[in-house]
């Protein structure tokens, strides 16, 4: 089979394999003039290159004449291999929350309903998993709407593909304090800012505006620590956190987020890099964000265990 792939006729059929992953049985598929057009090949060897899809039971076609031609059936494993994929992976925050668990449970179980190797991993900071993306190391990143549209008016060549809506990055988010008889940031407060992370800056920046505090540079796993030892004073922090660990603190809800989206920090969104156009068909393919917020939803209400 590898050596197939050396010819014309190889190369238009992994170009057909990767076409064909975006699509879906009952789809009318192109002309073979407009795929000859597409990848500057002749009309013969787009035919080829489709008789060795069928012939390897990748797709199944319905010519119906004047009306065109119609997928009966594909096998996505099959055109996943001959597409010349390996596995598709992306990065997530780490699943401190049972919120991300669910959406971590989504994502895999969308991937593996359709056969497609998938993997993930976990990286702390939306400027980190940017970083690791634009780098090549992963297919695409979750994050916040709120990171994504800074780092996209901030001329990152990252595009938004999935919107999985309100309340699937978190619940909201809270101001606790290291003194509980507090319930506002006030002059002179230390307060924690966790520099990798794109949302923990903007909303701990708009909660403190107008105030004279001082920043202190805290990874967001060292917060509660910091707080309880009292070498911080205030922090936004996680909503979702708080009560999946049961811990005694008091919250607030923030109170100076003028400027930003509503729900843009609590709405989770999958990036890929803008020059990846394969990688985002077959995304929009497989992840279903209904289902992926269904099954998060699940976990969320104990009736499934999360599976990541």
């Amino acid at each position: 089979m590898k050596q197939d792939f050396l010819t014309k006729n190889g190369i238009a059929a992994v170009w057909l394999a990767r076409e064909f992953l975006s699509l879906k049985a009952g789809d009318k598929i192109e002309t073979i003039g407009e795929y000859a057009e597409v990848f500057d090949l002749g009309r013969g060897t787009i035919q080829t290159a489709l008789k060795y899809l069928e012939d390897n039971g990748a797709i199944l076609l319905d010519a119906r004449g004047h009306l065109g031609t119609y997928i009966v059936k594909l096998d996505y494993k099959i055109l996943w291999k001959l597409g010349g994929y390996s596995i598709i992976s992306g990065v997530m925050p780490l699943p401190y929350s049972r919120r991300y668990e669910g959406l971590a449970t989504g994502l895999y179980k969308v991937f593996e309903t359709e056969n497609i190797p998938f993997n993930m991993a976990y990286l702390q900071g939306s400027e980190r998993r940017i970083a690791a993306l634009q780098n090549g190391k992963y297919d695409f990143a979750i994050m916040s709407m709120l990171a994504a549209n800074h780092n996209i008016k901030a001329g990152k060549d990252i595009k938004v593909t999935v919107d999985f809506g309100p309340n699937t990055n978190v619940s909201s988010h809270c101001v606790i304090f290291s003194d509980p008889s507090r319930f506002q940031i006030e002059d002179g407060m230390k307060v924690a800012l966790d520099s990798t992370s794109i949302d923990h800056c903007l909303l701990t920046k708009h909660e403190c505006q107008s105030k004279k505090v001082e920043y202190v540079g805290t990874a967001y796993n060292q917060i509660i620590f910091n707080l309880i030892h009292q070498k911080i004073d205030a922090a936004v922090w996680n909503l979702d956190e708080i009560q999946d660990r049961n811990l005694n603190l008091k919250y607030y809800p923030l109170q100076n987020q003028t400027g930003i989206p509503d729900t843009d920090n609590t709405r989770a969104v999958l990036v890929v890099p803008k020059d990846k156009g394969a990688i985002q068909k077959i995304i929009q393919r497989f992840v279903d964000s209904e289902k992926v917020c269904q099954i998060q939803q699940a976990v969320l209400k104990n009736e499934i265990l999360p599976e990541y």
